[in-house]
């Protein structure tokens, strides 16, 4: 005949084996499916992250090509080669002007078709090898081509083919023996095809964006086009190596997270999109990123293994007062495998159990809080798309780290809207109304001050901290805002189609301002010194 003692001691064991069992398994599928969910959330915002600095540049390329294209049609007032010289002497003026702070150009040009002109060619710059400021080169002699074959001189004769501003993919510039990527766009007078202005970016410069790019010890991006055919690869040289037509399964899908071999390695990838057309793509070892998830599950398995020694040892020493313990540890286990974190473990004791506590409580911690760091990423603002208030507080810790880091020595503005009125249209016209007047109050907001980031920390608040290039132009910048909300007022029949916006800046002084806050709150004291000077039209 077995004890009471034996019985209950042997019922707790079978129970805390079971449990320890589930625990563990349900533990294991939450680490795995974590530690994956994990690394494809990092790989996906280190593919972004590298795309927007890509983007960042090509963008800014496309912008500075576009705005000489504008000056350069309409500078252009007619053909005779004493006309077009002194015209391409000022467009080369203006080239300066405007690329003085774009990264990464390695030449830049405006070329004539000879069709228009054989005395007057165009010009071409190049980069200096010191590095600073361009060098005039002397230009391909295009009669020696055919303009009407795409497959030479490319540069030049696929805008004229396409008539379009257009991408090209890597390739060797003229005479110089360099890898670059253009971007170009066809000039036209009059519906007749003058020449092709263009900029070549030194694709070194893209490939030390790209090689900077690494997850894990194996992990690495590259760049492929629209037909999967790469382009750039760290550890491929693609001027030299023959890339494979038959490229492997998944990569070429439309997927953003795919899996695919290569070379026997089995690797999960992300991708996202250029503005040229190409795609970044962010690959790594899949045993690398299970390695991690692995190693939880081992030290939990082995953790778990030897405590459970250590609980029937215990338990049939102490029967009683083990039980409940080990009945709340179940309880958190099960929480635990219904996702649910917040479980409490309230036994303090120094014995096994208690290890085995506190240890379960720093993995549910650790796994938590990677879950509610993933979680904290989103800081938008549901009406108008902006950052919210709380994007906006964290920017502000980081500025201010910044202030310190570069020993005060850093210009900024901030400069503060308020929507003047929201509430009347609210009130007499509906809150759908006053949406559509907030939401013209931003898209004026971000129209004008495109280069710096843009936050919505209250109802009818919004606010811009003006750095680099938009702080430099801030007073012409705040004209032109003064002069679109004019222009609104003056179009618009509807109050709330109309944009009557109070605003205010403050220009951050490292000797008077101990921290960014300070130079909020004078932004927002001159915005509503503004609003006084509005409402009394002053």
């Amino acid at each position: 005949m077995y004890s009471i003692r034996t019985k209950i001691t042997a019922v707790t064991i079978s129970a805390i084996i079971i449990t320890m069992i589930t625990a563990t398994v349900l533990g294991v599928f939450a680490i795995r499916n974590i530690g994956i969910h994990s690394s494809e959330q990092m790989l996906l915002l280190l593919c972004e992250t590298g795309g927007k600095n890509l983007n960042s540049c090509l963008e800014d390329v496309e912008q500075d090509v576009q705005a000489i294209s504008a000056y350069v049609e309409a500078d252009l007032k007619g053909l005779e080669d004493q006309k077009l010289q002194a015209h391409l002497d000022r467009v080369s003026t203006f080239f300066r002007k405007v690329l003085y702070k774009t990264n990464g150009i390695m030449t830049y040009y405006y070329r004539i078709d000879p069709e228009i002109s054989t005395n007057v060619e165009g010009f071409w710059f190049v980069r200096s090898e010191s590095g600073n400021g361009y060098e005039e080169h002397e230009v391909t002699d295009i009669t020696k081509y055919d303009t009407d074959d795409t497959t030479r001189l490319v540069w030049f004769t696929v805008p004229k083919a396409t008539g379009k501003h257009v991408w090209l993919h890597p390739y060797i510039t003229d005479n110089l023996d360099a890898r670059v990527i253009s971007y170009n766009m066809p000039i036209y007078l009059d519906g007749r095809f003058v020449g092709v202005i263009g900029i070549e970016l030194d694709y070194s410069f893209m490939a030390e964006l790209v090689n900077n790019i690494t997850l894990y010890e194996n992990g690495y991006a590259f760049i492929d086009d629209e037909k999967g055919n790469i382009i750039y690869h760290p550890r491929l040289d693609v001027t030299a190596t023959k890339i494979p037509t038959e490229i492997p399964v998944g990569v070429t899908g439309d997927s953003r997270i795919y899996k695919y071999s290569y070379e026997g390695v089995d690797k999960m990838a992300v991708s996202t999109s250029l503005c040229n057309g190409d795609r970044l793509n962010v690959s790594v070892p899949l045993r690398e990123i299970n390695s991690g998830w692995q190693r939880w599950v081992t030290m939990i398995i082995s953790a778990f293994s030897l405590l459970l020694i250590a609980f029937i040892t215990f338990i049939m020493r102490y029967a009683k007062c083990i039980t409940k313990p080990l009945l709340d540890l179940t309880k958190v286990a099960e929480q635990i495998g219904e996702g649910n974190y917040d479980g409490k473990l309230d036994y303090k004791g120094n014995d096994e159990i208690g290890i085995l506590t506190r240890t379960f409580s720093q993995v549910t911690a650790k796994l938590k809080k990677q879950i509610t760091d993933l979680n904290d990423l989103a800081y938008a603002d549901a009406l108008t798309d902006l950052h919210n208030k709380g994007a906006f507080e964290i920017y502000v810790d980081k500025l201010q780290k910044q202030i310190e880091a570069y020993d005060r020595k850093i210009e900024f503005a901030v400069c503060i809207f308020d929507c003047n009125g929201l509430k009347d249209i609210n009130d007499k016209n509906g809150h759908d109304k006053g949406d559509i007047y907030l939401k013209e109050t931003a898209a004026i907001i971000c129209e004008v001050f495109d280069h710096s980031p843009i936050f919505r920390i209250g109802g009818d608040e919004f606010v811009a901290v003006l750095m680099d290039r938009d702080y430099m132009n801030r007073e012409e910048l705040l004209r032109v805002f003064d002069e679109k909300c004019e222009q609104k007022r003056r179009e618009k029949t509807y109050a709330w189609e109309q944009v009557d916006v109070a605003r205010g800046i403050a220009v951050y002084n490292p000797d008077k301002d101990e921290n960014v806050n300070n130079v909020v709150r004078r932004a927002d004291k001159t915005m509503y010194e503004n609003k006084w000077r509005t409402k009394h039209r002053i």
